[in-house]
């Protein structure tokens, strides 16, 4: 508030403060230019000069969800540290409603992911990638976490949208499998349970260490002498 007891001057960080709140309380369906305004004590309009449209608040909110993300401590080898940047994406990105809703295929620089950025591409460097893969590992990490979130955030199942548990609609689902006559589906009934037992961390950590598996065998197949390759 002003001096004057009237609204604050209108700013973009101030614009994605408002949407936080939003986004938290009624989720990206719910956001809206009208709501935010709303929050800020201002009328729609008033966005305008700062934010042209719902697009362009979603492109400030997508950095603004990435402003308190820490990146890992520079230790051990890269393959820790790119472990632990994943995990650490996935719980920011649970810990905030919708927040991979918003961000998913989302490339909109702003200072957090900047930073973010030039680090994560500064480790991949260091470690021996070529300019052109460290790129394309930046982008698999990021789409590889986001889109296990949004899977994650997604209900499994009509009965877990309308209030069972995620252990118990994918318990039923695996009572439906294991219940398949055999004689037409052997594979699905030999292993409904293995389908649908493990729990959401065990699956991200299989995922994740099986990309990095792959990332280990590309990094052996560097060549130096690439005019792709580092500079040292």
């Amino acid at each position: 508030m002003t001096d004057a007891g009237g609204p604050a001057p209108l700013s973009r960080p101030a614009i994605a403060a408002a949407a936080l709140v939003v986004l938290e309380r009624e989720g990206v369906n719910g956001l809206s230019m009208r709501k935010v305004a709303g929050e800020l004590g201002v009328q729609a309009p008033s966005l305008y000069w700062h934010v042209r449209n719902k697009e362009e608040l979603l492109d400030l909110l997508s950095d603004a969800l990435m402003a308190d993300a820490e990146a890992p401590p520079e230790e051990g080898s890269w393959r820790d540290q790119l472990r632990e940047y994943c995990v650490r994406y996935r719980r920011h990105l649970l810990e905030r409603r919708d927040a991979a809703k918003v961000v998913a295929g989302r490339l909109a620089p702003g200072p957090a992911l900047l930073r973010l950025m030039d680090d994560q591409l500064g480790r991949l460097r260091a470690a021996g990638f070529s300019d052109r893969d460290a790129a394309m590992v930046n982008y698999l990490l990021g789409a590889f976490v986001q889109g296990f979130v949004l899977q994650e955030q997604g209900p499994l199942s009509a009965s877990e949208a309308m209030g069972a548990s995620r252990r118990e609609a994918a318990d039923a689902a695996g009572a439906q499998l294991a219940a398949l006559p055999p004689q037409d589906f052997p594979h699905l009934t030999a292993l409904a349970g293995a389908l649908t037992g493990p729990a959401m961390d065990e699956r991200f950590a299989f995922g994740l260490e099986r990309l990095l598996d792959g990332l280990a065998v590309l990094l052996t197949r560097q060549d130096p002498t690439s005019p792709e390759g580092n500079q040292s």
